[in-house]
């Protein structure tokens, strides 16, 4: 199956494709997922600002629309949440690959302080895991 992930990605990615996305909804809510979709433009009572909300579900689907028709009404409506990124000027949105950057790294960020801060983490790195995980603590306390 083609998935469309970088060579390297796939390591890390888990990506399941399903034919609707209402197929894809109740796969979430069945294995209990929070589910975050991005939009500069729908506007609804689970609105947050990306720098004011806690990320650090234990499950978390995040949905990202394309450039030209943004996520869905349905995908929008069954959403727990709907990511915005403040943005001050005229400007109303970032490109796809601009806003998907910067939501994934504040949120890659936010659980991994989360499961350094909280001591979640589950394994006993080796090796070069060991060596990973100690470049994640830096970036993550930097001033240690």
């Amino acid at each position: 199956m083609k998935t469309g992930v970088s060579v390297g990605a796939n390591k890390w990615v888990f990506v399941k494709q399903f034919d609707t996305a209402s197929k894809c909804i109740a796969h979430l809510r069945e294995n209990r997922y929070t589910i975050a979709v991005t939009s500069s433009h729908f506007k609804s009572k689970n609105n947050v600002n990306l720098y004011e909300q806690s990320f650090t579900q234990k499950r978390l689907a995040v949905w990202f629309g394309n450039e030209s028709r943004g996520i869905s009404k349905e995908a929008a409506e069954e959403a727990d949440i709907c990511i915005q990124i403040p943005m001050g000027g005229i400007v109303e949105s970032l490109n796809l690959g601009t806003s998907t950057g910067i939501i994934l790294s504040y949120i890659s960020y936010q659980r991994l302080r989360f499961i350094f801060d909280n001591k979640k983490a589950r394994f006993k790195p080796k090796s070069i895991a060991k060596s990973k995980m100690k470049s994640w603590e830096e970036f993550i306390k930097p001033n240690r």
